[in-house]
């Protein structure tokens, strides 16, 4: 999909569908030959948010939604309006859509439209068989606003685009994006921009590097595990080395600890906070932002192989520290201590991982904010004030000492889990704790926000959580 802006009032456009919202109290701007006050006056069109009606006029078709109290628009509010009329839009057949901005508004809200439009009409069809009558597709979407927004716009596109391509990575079924093709897919992704290279390494060099952790998780799969890492130098660039960690499990069995059969199938989503970072990493390189950027990515299936890592399995990180496994379901933490600190031994001067780590941030916050947890409050704020202007919301969980005790071990340094289920999510966040090196330093828990969240924009599936979060992170490191 295309997206442009214009000054051009929306019937001056070639576009075949014209959308513009309607608050309460307030008219239709720019109507088109009357047509949508008519629906306004008969009770059609209402400002009831998310309500549409639709009518036609000078060739177009016209599309009312509701935006609800003007006082109450927000720029996820405009994002769930603009899916909505995109679906309304494919179901009419329309290629070409021009949605009027509300009046006085700013730059992020012509962004939540694109981002919208073209978030909801992502469609994950590569495996389906073609139909006689493919369904239609929207070709082009033109903002229309009093004020240029056409830089907005085309960042708004680009990073729609890299999200949606994470969400390909998450969507990709796990017979085909095993460990060492999610590194191809990195490669093909540092071939694309300037200043971006890529490495991708396999058990020989994963267990070189002396990453007991990391290694030990593949070790039960026949499909060997990647240590994917990328790295971001652009000429003038500012601020400190941003550190980009991702958790990357193609499939997750549980190993020797296997989890139950019922939706075990979403465990192909268990490398979402991979793919978040392989996308940012394709916005912030496409968008040519002056920070430097180092991301890691471990990689790995957690098989119950002949060779699989057992409970009672005392493993050594690359930092030295030793690990007695208690349970190979918590794996994510063991390939993330490895990447982490990696990430450290290159530079990262500001540390983010992301990953699907525990059910227990899901129970305790659902699908709408994802757990954050950090040991520095300024890049605590930093990280969450990045999710609050890209709608993708981050709640900050405690760290404390009495929650790090839970992971003291009889054996070696640590436990890799606490076995009494207190506290899930701030024990595994400890445990990561401990790779990080003093450097400042975030960890968003996405179990419950990376899939299957219902969003109107991204209700099915991957919805690529962490991109558009990471990118507004990095522009603000280039801007301080």
């Amino acid at each position: 999909m295309l997206a442009t802006a214009t000054l051009a009032l929306p019937a001056d456009t070639e576009c075949d569908t014209v959308a513009v919202g309607l608050f309460e109290g307030k008219g239709i701007p720019h109507d088109i030959d009357g047509a949508m006050q008519a629906l306004v006056d008969s009770g059609e069109a209402r400002p009831s948010f998310r309500h549409l009606a639709v009518t036609h006029a000078a060739g177009k078709r016209l599309i009312v939604v509701g935006l609800g109290n003007r006082d109450d628009l927000t720029p996820e509010r405009l994002r769930i309006a603009a899916a909505s009329v995109q679906d309304r839009a494919r179901d009419l057949g329309s290629r070409r859509l021009c949605w009027e901005l509300p009046h006085k508004v700013g730059g992020e809200h012509a962004a939540a439209l694109v981002e919208g439009t073209s978030l909801s009409a992502y469609r994950f069809d590569r495996y389906k068989t073609p139909s006689a009558e493919p369904r239609p597709r929207l070709h082009d979407l033109v903002v229309a606003a009093h004020d240029d927004h056409a830089e907005t716009v085309r960042r708004a596109l680009l990073v729609s685009e890299a999200v949606n391509r994470a969400r390909d990575l998450q969507n990709t079924p796990p017979n085909d994006l095993t460990p060492m093709r999610l590194g191809d897919a990195a490669l093909a992704l540092a071939a694309e921009h300037e200043h971006l290279e890529g490495e991708v390494e396999g058990r020989e060099e994963i267990e070189a590097r002396g990453m007991g952790c990391f290694a030990a998780v593949g070790q039960g799969s026949h499909n060997p595990p990647a240590l994917i890492t990328l790295r971001y130098d652009p000429p003038g660039a500012v601020g400190p080395v941003l550190g980009l960690v991702g958790k990357a499990v193609t499939f997750d069995t549980g190993g020797i600890s296997i989890k139950p059969a019922k939706g075990m199938s979403e465990m192909k989503f268990d490398m979402s906070g991979g793919a978040a970072v392989l996308g940012a990493v394709d916005a912030i390189a496409g968008l040519g932002l002056p920070v430097r950027v180092v991301a890691v990515v471990g990689a790995t299936e957690n098989m119950p192989g002949g060779h699989a890592f057992r409970p009672g399995d005392v493993l050594r990180a690359s930092n030295g520290t030793t690990v007695e496994v208690l349970n190979t379901d918590a794996e994510g933490r063991l390939v993330l201590a490895d990447c982490l600190a990696h990430a450290v031994m290159l530079g990262a001067e500001r540390l983010v991982d992301l990953a699907t780590l525990t059910g227990s941030i899901v129970s305790a916050l659902g699908v709408t904010h994802c757990g954050l947890f950090s040991d520095d409050d300024a890049w605590a704020q930093a990280v969450g004030d990045a999710g609050s202007r890209s709608g993708e919301l981050t709640w900050r969980m405690p760290l404390h000492p009495d929650y790090a005790d839970l992971l003291k071990s009889q054996t070696a340094d640590i436990v890799n889990v606490n076995e009494a289920r207190k506290a899930g999510s701030i024990v595994a966040a400890e445990f990561l704790r401990k790779f990080t090196d003093a450097v400042p330093w975030a960890h968003l828990d996405i179990a419950g926000t990376a899939f299957e969240s219902g969003r109107p924009y991204a209700p099915k599936g991957g919805n690529g959580f962490g991109v558009r979060l990471l990118v507004e992170l990095a522009e603000s490191l280039a801007a301080a």
